[in-house]
């Protein structure tokens, strides 16, 4: 049994207090921006023909996401002791 959960992310975005989701959640929340957000996507990321494959490789390659003037969304992993 392993001391830490790898699953974990801890994700910051503009006027929110930093908070924890899981890699399943982290996906959901990038899709839904993914679905509103077109403009200004990497070309690696827009080479993925779905949404959740977009994310996906958010998730594996990158660490944040440009959503707009004056606004940001990071993800970080993090070990969390059990």
């Amino acid at each position: 049994m392993s001391l830490y959960d790898e699953d974990t992310f801890v994700v910051l975005e503009t006027n929110q207090p930093e908070h924890f989701l899981t890699a399943a959640e982290l996906l959901e929340k990038l899709k839904a921006v993914l679905a509103q957000e077109h403009e200004d996507l990497p070309a690696d990321v827009l080479k993925f023909p779905s949404v959740e494959a977009q994310a996906k490789y958010l998730i594996d390659t990158y660490c944040e996401l440009d959503v707009g003037p004056g606004k940001f969304l990071q993800w970080y992993a993090v070990r969390l002791e059990k």
